[in-house]
């Protein structure tokens, strides 16, 4: 997926396939084209966040964007994304949106039952986790809508959730500058390292419950 072949004068013309067409997209729309970018990955995603935000990072290295700016645009972008889906549950309910968004391109049903699994089994804090995960990030909005999610508490975590993990992948494209092509491995290792934070996250609620329950007792 990533064929990158940054010159020495870390033009985005030298980035090629996928990064080089996104790149050039955000050339030519400038921070709000990382915000549309973004937007597009949270409702239906043709390029992932993970190639768009370290891009976004890696451009304002060179100059050519504000980084501060792209932080802000990527994380409106990802709410709105998000406060679309989130609206369509409300209006249409879990199983209709369901049944509609999946005959979309590149989106299966089992994607938006394993979000609504995720949510019914974790609740109101699987908005912010689940914007830490692949797979989750993007649709865990459907069935909080669905559900009768107030709204101020889904803006809450949703912009908790998507500042963290945009500005981990800004920053990362930032600080790798023209070593551009060390982004998908170091992309691969953030998402084990929020793997691993979710599952000891996890561990300490259960025992909490136990905790409590002993406690009732």
């Amino acid at each position: 997926m990533w064929e990158t072949a940054a010159g020495a004068d870390g033009s985005a013309d030298n980035l090629t396939g996928l990064v080089g067409f996104a790149a050039r997209g955000i050339e030519q729309l400038g921070e709000w084209g990382v915000g549309a970018f973004t937007l597009a990955e949270t409702v239906v995603p043709p390029i992932p966040s993970e190639v768009i935000l370290p891009l976004g990072g890696y451009l304002a290295r060179q100059g050519d964007l504000n980084l501060l700016l792209i932080f802000v645009t990527s994380t409106l972008g990802a709410y709105l994304g998000a406060l679309f889906l989130y609206w369509l549950g409300a209006k249409l309910g879990l199983e209709r949106s369901i049944r509609g968004l999946s005959k979309l391109p590149l989106v299966d049903r089992e994607d938006f039952e394993h979000a609504a699994h995720w949510f019914r089994r974790h609740g109101r804090s699987s908005i912010f986790f689940g914007r830490l995960l692949p797979g989750v990030r993007s649709l865990i909005s459907l069935p909080a809508g669905a559900s009768g999610m107030p709204l101020g508490t889904f803006t809450l975590y949703t912009l908790a959730g998507s500042g963290l993990w945009n500005g981990a992948l800004i920053g990362l494209g930032y600080l790798l500058g023209t070593q551009y092509r060390l982004i998908e491995e170091y992309s691969r290792y953030l998402n084990y390292a929020v793997y691993a934070a979710l599952g000891i996250t996890v561990i300490l609620l259960v025992l909490r419950h136990f905790k409590r329950q002993k406690i009732r007792r």
